[in-house]
């Protein structure tokens, strides 16, 4: 692969990382600011509050999938790859200099709820602005590689935001953290999305794009009713995303609570059993991007549902009694290796469905859905199960999920081999049949 090549790459999955960066490091401080904006008294409360907040950025991802994905449709992936990281720097910045409630009474808040605003739009956006400039500037027989790259980037942000975490709790003191170094991370994190600005003001429109001569006079490019004409494969998103956001989600952010909470582990050591499974995992996902490129997308879908369909339940159930490191990592590592079946290829497999004047809303706004609905509720079901004393249920909530998009997996067609420009052209305006087995 060439130089330029991976230059795409990098950019075009770079906004990942800083965007799971900000995601995990207001989630993981939190504990420190959240009464630097609410009335001294009650901690939990205020931490509540705090994430309250936090779940603000989950309602506001869908209206991002549209907003973003319709700007990467009518203006160009990269338009839609700048205003993105553009959202980005801007929620950083508002958190990094949010007034407290000392300074400025529930004015705080109030930045605090925009800059989360801001940051959901963009987190609505980035996956599938990125996911289709990867998918569209890959040549065809690397697609699957390439792609794999996003959650190469995504993982990369929260081990970055992770191992800030330790550092700072190592070097700083409790005061100083509650006082006024939780807004270290935040200031990064705006730097490091202000580098993704500057790389991708210069980086070049997809050659599948440029190549759509009707990308200026069809009145439909990226609006709902042209999404609407593909809602068989709308659907099919949402279907083939929700068994792997929600195992995705159980593996990585919920994994370290539930080692601690539920599997008896020291918070130190679940911490470190994630970072080294989290690691590795990111480690695989090229590898399975490149196997995709040989064998098609399917196999890899398929195995990935059969997995968690039958595996979750003995894993979680095995990773409550784990009681130390290694077997910690092990059967985190398990469970992880089947993720990766999903994870590795989603990207494009959404991308390849869909013609080039609708591609972005396409895999944006029906992915943002199910997140919202799968992926974002996963800790919470997972712990509304806890609390009703049978954590059980949520393993078996997790396999029913993966059995589902098992059967979507099943009865649709290879991906692999769709020539996205004969498909951006308008040639093969039968994708859906193409696609979906009848």
């Amino acid at each position: 692969m060439g130089r330029e090549q991976w230059k795409k790459i990098w950019v075009g999955s770079a906004g990942n990382m800083v965007e799971w960066f900000d995601w995990f490091v207001y989630a993981s401080f939190a504990v420190y600011f959240a009464d630097a904006f609410f009335p001294k008294g009650n901690d939990t409360a205020n931490l509540m509050n705090t994430m309250g907040i936090f779940a603000v950025g989950f309602f506001m991802r869908p209206v991002g999938g549209w907003l973003l994905g319709r700007v990467g449709d009518r203006r160009g992936r990269k338009a839609a790859l700048t205003l993105t990281v553009s959202l980005m720097s801007a929620s950083a910045v508002l958190i990094a200099i949010a007034p407290t409630y000392a300074v400025a009474g529930y004015g705080g808040i109030a930045v605090l709820l925009v800059a989360r605003m801001l940051q959901g739009l963009s987190v609505g956006g980035e996956y599938a602005a990125s996911a289709t400039y990867l998918t569209e500037a890959s040549a065809p027989e690397r697609r699957g590689f390439a792609s794999s790259f996003q959650y190469v980037s995504m993982t990369a942000g929260q081990l970055l935001g992770l191992g800030l975490q330790i550092i700072l709790q190592r070097s700083m003191s409790e005061q100083a953290l509650h006082s006024w170094a939780w807004r270290i991370p935040f200031i990064v994190g705006a730097l490091g999305a202000g580098i993704v600005f500057y790389l991708r003001r210069s980086m070049l429109e997809t050659e599948v794009y440029a190549d759509a001569d009707d990308a200026q006079v069809d009145p439909d490019r990226g609006t709902m009713k042209a999404l609407w004409a593909h809602r068989r494969e709308a659907f099919l998103v949402i279907a083939l995303t929700m068994g792997g956001t929600v195992a995705y989600y159980t593996y990585t952010t919920y994994l370290t609570k539930y080692l601690s909470g539920t599997a008896g582990l020291s918070k130190p050591t679940a911490s470190l059993v994630s970072f080294c499974a989290l690691f590795l995992f990111m480690c695989l996902q090229p590898l399975a991007g490149k196997l995709s490129d040989r064998i098609g997308r399917r196999p890899l879908l398929i195995t990935f549902a059969i997995g968690s369909t039958f595996l979750t339940v003995p894993i979680m159930t095995l990773l409550k009694h784990a009681g130390s490191f290694w077997p910690a990592l092990g059967l985190s590592m398990l469970a992880l290796v089947v993720v990766t079946g999903y994870t590795s290829i989603n990207a494009c497999v959404k991308a390849e469905l869909f013609p080039t004047g609708i591609r972005a809303l396409g895999v944006a706004l029906p992915y943002a859905i199910a997140n919202a609905l799968f992926g974002g509720t996963a800790e919470y079901v997972a712990l509304w199960f806890k609390n009703g004393g049978i954590e059980s249920g949520f393993y078996w909530y997790v396999s029913g999920c993966a059995a589902v998009s098992l059967i979507v997996y099943l009865t649709m067609r290879e991906t692999r081999t769709i020539d996205l420009h004969r498909v951006g052209k308008g040639a093969d305006d039968g994708t859906a049949e193409r696609v979906l087995a009848s």
